[in-house]
């Protein structure tokens, strides 16, 4: 078997594990297929306890937060992490933070979704996802900035989707009901003009697949896996 040595990528997850899960898997899957053989993925991952991170998230205590994910992305750099990546959409909020406490890069999900709906060129998406990243400058910005519309659902709406990922997904519930209420919104986005919709959230894929609906979806644990992975076989060699 030939050797290759891999890049290695912290992850900070448990945001919720439900969805951490899926990058461990998805990011191995990859290696495999893109190395062959019995290769798998280089990963620390260190999985925080949530119930703490979503009490500050709806306290509006992000100075906690922020102290916290850039104290967890240090300790992955100082556990040998070549770059750093947070699992998690709305945490993303504390990306700055992060970024000015390591010295190795942050895989950035925002950054590299905005690059996907450009190269698929999707100019006018739908953003779907918690009410912090809906409703916050953090996210609609930076995709504004790369050139984007974005249109987020009604108050209504975002409440709904809100209390979907919070009382269901996160908690590994998927329900028809929750499926038809997603479903139903992004119709409705979809008359104003949305062509593609951001899976903002890392569980909304555990609900909604291309499948389900005639939209081009962008599934952001699906980017952000694929980002990671790039890093790591970005200076394998034999």
């Amino acid at each position: 078997m030939t050797a290759m040595k891999q890049q290695r990528v912290g992850i900070i997850g448990g945001m919720s594990w439900e969805s951490t899960l899926l990058y461990y898997k998805k990011a191995n899957q990859q290696i495999a297929t893109r190395l062959g053989g019995m290769h798998s993925a280089d990963l620390l991952i260190h999985s925080l306890d949530f119930a703490s991170i979503c009490d500050w998230q709806h306290r509006g205590q992000w100075d906690k937060l922020d102290r916290l994910m850039a104290d967890t992305a240090c300790r992955l750099e100082a556990a040998g992490a070549s770059a750093v990546a947070i699992a998690t959409n709305t945490m993303h909020r504390c990306a700055p933070a992060v970024t000015s406490a390591i010295s190795v890069p942050l895989i950035n999900l925002i950054s590299n979704t905005a690059s996907a709906c450009i190269n698929a060129k999707h100019k006018h998406v739908g953003l779907l996802g918690t009410r912090f990243t809906m409703e916050a400058d953090f996210y609609r910005g930076e995709l504004q900035n790369r050139g984007l519309t974005v249109t987020v659902p009604a108050k209504n709406e975002r409440e709904d989707i809100h209390r979907i990922i919070y009382d269901e997904l996160c908690q590994g519930q998927v329900t028809s009901m929750a499926k038809q209420r997603f479903l139903a919104i992004m119709h409705s986005l979809a008359a104003q003009g949305v062509t593609g919709f951001i899976l903002g959230c890392t569980e909304i894929g555990l609900l909604i697949n291309s499948d389900d609906v005639p939209f081009r979806l962008f599934d952001t644990t699906d980017i952000h896996v694929e980002a990671i992975v790039g890093h790591l076989i970005s200076s394998s060699g034999s």
